[in-house]
């Protein structure tokens, strides 16, 4: 009886993987140019860090998390969000006395046992960012305004949600009005709702069930309770991203499903991936490092779906992203030790190139070249290797080249004669 992966986690093959490294490769570019710097977040803490960041009524920590007790009789879980750990090594670490702003990213697994579907799994990968240390507008339309960079560099066809939450002074006025009106449709409501109408009655809105929304779609908008400084503040991010020409839709249902969240929340709603559509969501969580026994210090941060980010670069067709640079066909013995050179040469100075072995026939050194979705082939036979010239192959036209193949040129410029027209 063969051994499968466990319900809900799975394997990333290869022809999937080179798309994680385009996203976590443009992440660490998109967010270092805002001066973000990666943070490495251990995969396991203490229990009680996500009942006391969580909450410990949600859905999350009462249903989801992995949890055991070690040996010690200590309770542990595998972490299922990010933010949670990121503050709590940002308090440990006393960042705040080390430098006023905090910019920090993660990249890793996260783990919730989730009924699976399609985009949503037990393990699941997350790229997240937090800002800590600043409240004001500007600093949230720059996140923004970040994470519109990062889709933008992977042509990716998004929009953005916004919306405020309010903070504490305005909100639990709304929070009760919302709950009367919940209340009022109580029958019409489905079993979790009721639930959330006493721990969180903003999350009615966020209800994915048909009769849900179809109850709720004359609920009163937090919008028409908030206080001034949180209108003038959201109005403020709403500028700023308008002048920059990032496209936002306000969004009056929107809520963040965690109980920490203030003022700015946003979605970033992928198109093509039908109703299991956010592949990224965060927002404004003023006093949760105060929460966590920190300072009274604000933040805000994000987390990007990578399994739900994979899915829509395969739906635009972008699966040889990351196609070698070159593939090298050698025919022959002799040809095969030239090609070894070649192949070195290049890879040092940073070109992905493929080498086949030269036992192989042409033919099928071709077709895996074609597979690869490789620019060019490079055929060195043994005639061509004593005359000091190989063949390129372009694979967009297939039209053939001759080349002077010189070893003591720099790598750079063997690739620039190898991409000229006219050689």
């Amino acid at each position: 009886m063969k051994i499968t992966a466990i319900r809900g986690f799975r394997d990333i093959l290869p022809d999937e993987s080179g798309l994680w490294q385009v996203l976590t490769s443009q992440a660490r570019a998109s967010f270092s140019t805002y001066g973000f710097s990666e943070i490495i977040l251990p995969l396991l803490e203490k229990t009680e860090l996500f009942a006391r960041a969580i909450g410990e009524t949600t859905d999350i920590v009462e249903k989801e998390m992995y949890t055991f007790t070690d040996r010690d009789d200590s309770s542990l879980t595998l972490r299922p969000e990010g933010t949670a750990s990121v503050i709590r090594a940002y308090i440990e670490h006393s960042l705040h006395q080390k430098e006023p702003v905090s910019k920090l990213f993660y990249i890793g697994p996260m783990f919730r046992r989730e009924r699976p579907q399609k985009g949503r799994y037990r393990q699941f990968h997350q790229i997240g960012a937090e800002i800590l240390g600043r409240d004001d507008a500007l600093i949230d339309a720059e996140l923004l305004l970040m994470l519109n960079d990062f889709f933008t560099a992977l042509r990716l066809d998004v929009s953005i949600d916004v919306n405020s939450l309010g903070c504490a002074t305005c909100r639990p006025r709304y929070r009760e009005r919302l709950r009367t009106f919940g209340e009022s449709k109580f029958a019409a409501l489905c079993e979790n709702c009721h639930g959330r109408l006493q721990r969180n009655p903003l999350r009615i809105l966020d209800c994915k069930e048909e009769g849900c929304r179809h109850a709720t779609i004359d609920a009163p908008i937090l919008a028409d309770f908030l206080c001034d400084p949180c209108r003038q503040h959201f109005g403020q991010v709403q500028t700023l991203l308008h002048n920059e020409r990032v496209k936002i839709t306000v969004n009056p249902r929107l809520v963040r499903g965690l109980d920490y969240y203030c003022r700015t929340s946003f979605e970033v709603l992928a198109l093509g991936l039908g109703s299991q559509n956010a592949v990224c969501g965060g927002g404004r969580y003023d006093g949760l490092v105060e929460q966590m026994g920190g300072p009274a210090i604000p933040g805000i941060g994000f987390a990007i779906g990578v399994e739900r980010l994979a899915m829509l670069l395969q739906a635009q067709e972008r699966q040889n992203a990351e196609a070698p640079d070159m593939f090298i066909a050698p025919m022959g013995e002799v040809a095969e030790n030239q090609a070894f050179a070649v192949a070195r040469r290049l890879r040092q100075d940073g070109y992905r190139i493929e080498l086949e072995s030269g036992r192989r026939s042409l033919k099928a050194q071709m077709r895996r070249a074609d597979k690869l979705a490789v620019p060019y082939v490079l055929i060195l036979g043994e005639n061509e290797i004593t005359a000091g010239k190989g063949t390129v192959r372009d694979m967009q036209t297939k039209t053939d080249r001759s080349l002077a193949v010189d070893l003591s040129a720099s790598a750079q410029d063997m690739m620039k004669a190898i991409r000229a027209s006219d050689v």
